[in-house]
Order: structure tokens, then C-alpha cells, then sequence
């Protein structure tokens, strides 16, 4: 039986490939192997995780503000008091490995980890590395990358590019299905835009949209739209809605039915987080992204100009989006050419395995 540590959380992005990698392991382990996640106490993942039918451990660790804070005074005390529990935490499950997906809880388990002489192995989501993993890299046996280039953080005979490891199954369709357009209401002879916010939304792109819609003036959109507003942004959006009717665009706080709205979508607006690109990658979508600014290390800006630069993909400035996106992205879907090209562009960059890909590495190390 091997039994391997999974930590990462405060965000989906950190949480979610840490499952899937969980998943990938039970898929070719079945019974022989036994996981532990652990995360931040207070933080998402100690909902998630559990919900999912997983074990988790929840570690009293914080992170910095951003601002000047009182809280910061306690950080140092709760690195100390999480690096003795991750100690403890990994000892009383004998841990063959630890594996590190960023976030919070993440630097305390696979410090401790290296200290104690159990192996670890490091995934980083984006094209640009955050600190943590940064620090926690030299002394990690293997680095699990998803973008090129990044001997810039890690040392390069550490690095294997194995892609974002995701949940679910996206793949590249080449015809919109009735069911597909039905669904949505939608008309087969219009392009169709989708305009996604993440599961809470996005300010910038909602008012992208309430300003598209008041240019139109009550006429029928041009282009289909299926805008999802968030949970956030709900209620006003759906006031907002009801006010200004408009034919051609279905507009919801949530999606229920991703493969649907990517398999009849001929382009998509979009914030760059990293399984987000990953995803727009494996399903072949041209995309605008709006990278949120309200990021560490402005990540987003970064994997989305990972993407411009291989002409794989567009981007507008958060600033700019409400004034220009839509703009952008009639242009595109009235180019042919420039969205085959895009879809093809950025097609060549998906992993469709990638989970598989970071359990082999995980495999050589235990």
C-alpha cells in the first residue's frame, strides 16, 4: 500500500488538479494506494474535499495581506504551528510522498516533508511561478509544468512538462450539435460567443456585456452570446436582464452544461486562470482572454501572453475590456480564416493527459 500526501487549496485552481491527480491514482492503483489531502483550515477545500469522499487535514497556516494588516503579525506563529502538525500529520500516515499543488497549505506539508527525508513532488499550474513553490523547488525531486520555458523558475533537470492536470473530459468538436444549439436556444446560422466569468463571476466582463447590450437598444443581438454572469453578480444581472431584452443571447449565473456551450461556441471571452487556459486548450477554442489584474504576480496577464505569443490565443487589458472585447471578438467571428487559424494554434498546446502524465511522476518517487 503507498500512501501519498496531496496538498494545495484557497483556490479551485490549486484544489481541482490536486483531485484529479487523486483520481488518475485510484484509476491505476484501485486498493493499493491511500490519500490524504491537506489543506488550510477556513479554506474551500476543507468543503470540497471532503464532499468529494476524500480525507483531509486542515493546518492553521495563513498567508500574507496585501495590505498593511494586524493579521500579519500572526503569520510567522501559524507557519511554525502548521510545519509541527504537518510533521506530525506526516508521520502518523506514513507518507511515502508528498505532493505539492501551491497554495497556502502546501509550503508548511512539503517543508516539513523534505526535512523528514519523504520525497515530493511539485505541480505548478501557471507560466509564471508562485513563491511558494519557488522556495519549495530545491529540494522537490520532480517539478510537474504545464507551459515552457520555465527553467526561468526551476532547475531545468527537475522539470517535466506534463500539462494542468484537469477533472471531466474535454474534447475538440468540429459540428454543433441540435441538441447542443437547443439547449442554449440558439440559431445554427449565427456565430455564437461565450462569455465566461468563472463560478462567482467577473465585474469586468458583466459590465462588458450590460454596456453591449445597451448599445444594441432593444434590437437582436448580431452574434448568439451565452453569458454566464456568476453567482456573485446573480441577482443584478438578472434585474439588469429583464430590463433590457434582448433576442440572441441566454444569459445565466450558471453553466450547467460546459460540453455544450464549448461544442457550440465558435469563440470565447475568458479570464486566463490556469485549468481555464488548459481547458481552452484541450477543447480548441479561439479566445479573448481578460486576465484578471487582481492576482499574485499578475499570472493570469502571464499565461494569457503565453498563449498571444504562440498566436494561439488574443487578449485585451481588464481596463480596456468593457470599451474594446466585444469589439474584438465581432472582428473575429467574422474572420474565417483567423478562427481556424486560433482553434489550431491553440489545440497544439493541450495535454489531454495530464494527470496520468504527473502520476508517473509521482509513481518513480515512492
Amino acid at each position: 500500500m503507498k500512501r501519498v500526501i496531496l496538498s494545495g487549496g484557497g483556490t479551485g485552481g490549486h484544489i481541482y488538479p490536486a483531485v484529479a491527480v487523486a483520481e488518475a491514482l485510484k484509476r491505476k492503483h484501485k486498493d493499493k494506494v491511500e490519500i490524504l489531502f491537506v489543506g488550510a483550515e477556513g479554506k474551500m477545500e476543507m468543503e470540497k474535499i471532503p464532499a468529494l469522499g476524500y480525507d483531509i487535514v486542515g493546518l492553521p497556516v495563513a498567508g500574507l495581506q496585501r495590505r498593511l494588516d494586524l493579521k500579519n503579525l500572526l503569520v510567522p506563529f501559524k507557519v511554525v504551528s502548521s510545519a509541527m502538525r504537518a510533521r506530525k500529520v506526516i508521520r502518523d500516515f506514513s507518507a511515502d510522498i508528498a505532493v505539492g499543488f501551491g497554495g497556502y497549505a502546501s509550503a508548511p506539508v512539503l517543508w516539513a516533508a523534505q526535512q523528514m527525508g519523504v520525497p515530493t513532488v511539485i505541480q505548478e499550474q501557471n507560466s509564471y511561478a508562485g513563491l511558494t513553490n519557488k522556495l519549495l523547488s530545491r529540494s522537490a525531486k520532480r517539478i510537474c509544468v504545464a507551459y515552457d520555458d520555465m527553467e526561468r523558475f526551476f532547475a531545468a533537470d527537475k522539470i517535466i512538462k506534463t500539462g494542468n492536470p484537469l477533472r471531466g473530459t474535454f474534447s475538440r468538436t468540429k459540428s454543433k450539435s441540435s441538441e447542443a444549439l437547443a439547449y442554449y436556444s440558439l440559431r445554427e446560422d449565427l456565430p455564437t460567443l461565450l462569455v465566461v466569468g468563472g463560478s462567482l463571476g467577473t465585474r469586468t466582463l458583466n459590465e462588458m456585456m450590460k454596456r453591449w447590450v445597451e448599445q444594441l437598444d432593444g434590437q437582436p443581438s448580431p452574434i448568439q452570446i451565452i453569458w454566464q454572469t456568476g453567482k456573485f453578480y446573480e441577482k443584478e444581472m438578472r434585474a439588469f436582464f429583464e430590463q433590457h431584452k434582448v433576442e440572441n443571447i441566454w444569459q445565466g449565473a450558471f453553466i450547467d452544461r460546459m460540453d455544450y456551450a464549448y461544442e457550440v461556441a465558435d469563440a470565447v471571452i475568458s479570464r486566463s486562470g490556469a485549468c481555464t487556459v488548459s481547458e481552452l486548450c484541450l477543447v480548441g477554442k479561439p479566445t479573448i482572454f481578460v486576465p484578471s489584474p487582481n492576482v499574485a504576480e499578475d499570472h493570469q496577464t502571464k499565461n494569457a501572453m503565453a498563449l498571444v505569443e504562440r498566436d494561439a490565443a488574443l487578449m485585451v487589458r481588464d481596463a480596456e475590456a468593457a470599451a474594446k472585447a466585444m469589439a474584438v471578438a465581432q472582428e473575429l467571428l467574422s474572420d474565417k480564416e483567423r478562427l481556424a487559424q486560433l482553434s489550431r494554434n491553440i489545440s497544439s498546446l493541450g495535454i489531454a493527459d495530464a494527470a496520468e502524465r504527473v502520476v508517473r511522476q509521482i509513481e518513480k518517487e515512492w
